[in-house]
């Protein structure tokens, strides 16, 4: 196999390359694959192929519920359709003790502009986090910002909503905000001031645009900026990207895929028999 920091050759099985030191650079056979996917690890694929699926899941479940009384909430999917795909917020987390809703909340959203606006930051951002910190450590990056985020905003929703906060909260803005801290973390742990001072300039704007919104959880936004900065330092980006990287973002992908699932079966099995006919 090619070891994918040096590119020399090394053998499948071997625990470190001889030339550069990277852990695993076999990756017991699936760099290659690996490789084949792109620099993101197909990730941008994936998770815009993935929310667009939830996307028309949530409208399809739910018809009649579906909303467009204005700009902003075209073709929003109903409350009950994004309670049962996994929204986030006070309401699941703390009302119904659906905990793991702070993961499946990423991959949802609640119209068809607030899809376009996070799909097209998604393509923007995550491949260029990808190149700095290798695919699996964005994929955590990414995972990490989610949890902070929405935990964060169902806390202050739960505890302390005259803070705002929110009941219901969905959204990739919140991840997106992990990779904004990441790129700023890389630009202060390299000393590159392009890098930064971009992503310095990004983060506030979308920040500004969140508080001149109307409905926008900006906790979530703080919460996935403060969880993607402590998890880029964590990583450390001029360290390479280890095999366990890589197999610690599929897991992270499967966890979210496995959120899904949990709302939808709770949501039948818990909140369906409260709602009547």
């Amino acid at each position: 196999m090619v070891c994918p920091s040096c590119g020399r050759l090394v053998g499948v099985a071997d625990d470190r390359c001889l030339n550069c030191g990277r852990r695993n650079p076999g990756m017991w056979g699936l760099t290659g694959m690996v490789r084949g996917l792109g620099r993101d690890m197909g990730f941008v694929q994936l998770v815009i192929g993935g929310s667009i699926l939830l996307y028309g899941a949530m409208l399809a479940w739910d018809v009649q519920g579906i909303q467009s009384g204005g700009l902003f909430s075209l073709l929003s999917p109903s409350a009950k359709s994004l309670l049962a795909f996994g929204a986030s917020g006070a309401l699941p987390v703390f009302g119904y003790g659906h905990w793991w809703t702070v993961l499946s909340a990423g991959w949802l959203h609640a119209g068809l502009l607030h899809i376009l606006f996070n799909l097209l930051w998604v393509r923007q951002l995550a491949p260029e986090t990808a190149e700095l910190y290798g695919p699996g450590r964005m994929v955590m990056i990414y995972t990490a910002g989610s949890v902070a985020g929405f935990a964060l905003s169902s806390a202050v929703g739960a505890f302390l909503p005259f803070l705002g906060g929110a009941r219901l909260s969905v959204g990739a803005s919140a991840p997106l905000f992990a990779l904004l801290a990441a790129l700023v973390y890389y630009g202060r742990r390299t000393g590159s001031r392009t890098v930064g001072s971009q992503a310095w300039t990004w983060a506030i704007v979308l920040f500004v645009f969140g508080f001149l919104t109307g409905g926008t959880d900006n906790w979530a936004h703080l919460g996935g900026f403060l969880g993607g900065y402590l998890t880029a330092k964590a990583l450390d980006p001029l360290r390479e990207e280890r095999g366990d990287h890589v197999l610690l973002g599929v897991a992270c992908l499967g966890a979210t895929v496995l959120s899904v699932a949990a709302s939808l079966v709770t949501f039948y099995v818990q909140i369906r028999p409260t709602l009547g006919p």
